[in-house]
């Protein structure tokens, strides 16, 4: 059954964190005796507990000859115009024979601001959220931390009306942080932070979706080896971050990127698998690698990248043999004619398939040459010999014309 109010829901969450915030914000709560808070900026009372209504009592201020300038006693007490941070310190009042009869230290500060909260969900079970404080305060703070349920199923709506509701756990040894456990993947929660001092609280709502948040941790075990006998292939394999279930329906995906450790560019290539092979690496150059997770159907926001891994391509045999054959034949010349002057000749380290493919390539395009220049020579020698035959037909025509003409008229008869 809905709530005939509209809003009420969110009135009530608005006035649990402030009536929270009130019984916090008692002085006596916050386990410091003798201690007094107080507002920068407003007038300031120190009221000495010790003293008789109607007697007189005179004022000091621990390590200073006089009191703050502006300062009067009233009734017993000492009030201090416009508060300001130059004026905390040790106050104590004194009966008149100058015996002590209270002492109070007096802190001055800010009310607290609304505070910056953001949440990360590593995996689909659990979302931590953190907070910093949006303003500097100076005074002992302490935070409230609680969410609720937005998104409820009818089984869930008949149980609690109010929604399902909870503490966001806080971490002694992770300040600024909190965990709601048990979470939904599909489901939609509002997060309340309150921030509270002695002087007030202040506090910030946050509507949070799991899909939204979901940043899985970097993957580990990130290896690189190179392959034998393959000069610009390195191989890589990795693992899923340990805090990622693994589920069959909850699968992830990964982003690869690597480079020359000379180079500053990155290439990267995305796989859903557990290794990848680098088929364009720069041979006798080492490569660093890195790796990064998302979830599988494009949720939430990539992971950090992992940490570095390094490895270099294996050098294939052949080459490898021809730079030991280069270098042997080089000390043996060097031994037998001794000269200062350096080798002209560079170490050959070129690969034999790139140099197989070159050729290969030289023969193609010649054949492609000499056959071009084979039907151009016979394209020509066609056209002539059809020009010759078109001027030899006219010729033989008059000829017979004229030895007819030549004969008797007799024998043309």
């Amino acid at each position: 059954m809905r709530s005939p109010i509209p809003g009420l829901g969110r009135v009530m969450v608005f006035l649990t964190a402030a009536l929270a915030s009130a019984s916090l914000a008692i002085p006596e709560g916050w386990g410091e005796e003798g201690v007094q808070y107080g507002q920068v900026g407003t007038d300031v009372t120190l009221f000495c507990a010790g003293a008789h209504a109607g007697s007189a009592v005179q004022w000091r201020r621990a390590d200073a000859a006089a009191l703050p300038e502006g300062s009067t006693i009233h009734q017993g007490a000492l009030v201090l115009p416009h508060a300001s941070l130059a004026i905390m310190g040790t106050y104590s009042c004194h009966g008149e024979d100058g015996g002590l009869l209270h002492a109070v230290s007096l802190r001055l500060g800010y009310l607290p601001g609304v505070p910056f909260v953001s949440c990360r969900a590593s995996d689909y079970e659990n979302f931590s959220c953190s907070w910093t404080s949006s303003v500097e305060t100076f005074l002992p703070t302490r935070y409230i931390t609680s969410y609720r349920k937005k998104s409820l199923t009818g089984e869930e709506k008949r149980r609690n009306k109010n929604g399902h509701m909870g503490p966001c756990l806080q971490d002694p040894s992770r300040p600024g942080t909190c965990t709601v456990h048990g979470s939904e993947f599909w489901s939609s929660y509002r997060l309340n932070i309150t921030e509270v001092n002695p002087l007030g609280s202040s506090f910030r709502l946050l509507d949070v979706t799991m899909q939204a948040i979901i940043k899985p941790d970097p993957p580990e075990g990130l290896v690189v080896e190179p392959i034998p006998l393959a000069p610009r292939r390195l191989l890589v394999s990795w693992k899923y971050p340990s805090s990622w279930p693994k589920e069959p329906h909850f699968q992830l995906r990964f982003r690869l990127q690597y480079r020359p450790v000379i180079h500053r560019s990155w290439s990267v290539v995305e796989t859903v698998n557990l290794s990848e092979v680098i088929t364009d690496a720069f041979a006798g150059l080492e490569h660093v690698v890195q790796v990064s997770a998302k979830d599988f159907l494009d949720a939430g926001n990539w992971s950090e990248w992992s940490v570095e891994a390094r490895a270099t391509p294996a050098r294939d045999l052949v080459t490898t043999a021809s730079e030991e054959t280069t270098t042997d034949a080089s000390l043996e010349s060097l031994a037998e004619e001794p000269s200062q002057a350096p080798n002209p000749e560079p170490i050959n380290r070129s690969e034999p398939l790139e140099k197989t493919a070159v050729l290969v390539s030289l023969g193609i395009f010649t054949f492609f040459v000499l056959a071009a220049v084979l039907i151009v020579t016979i394209l020509i020698w066609l056209r002539v010999r059809k020009h010759g035959k078109d001027k030899t037909k006219p010729h033989s025509f008059l000829v017979a014309a004229t030895h007819l003409k030549a004969l008797p008229k007799a024998q043309i008869l």
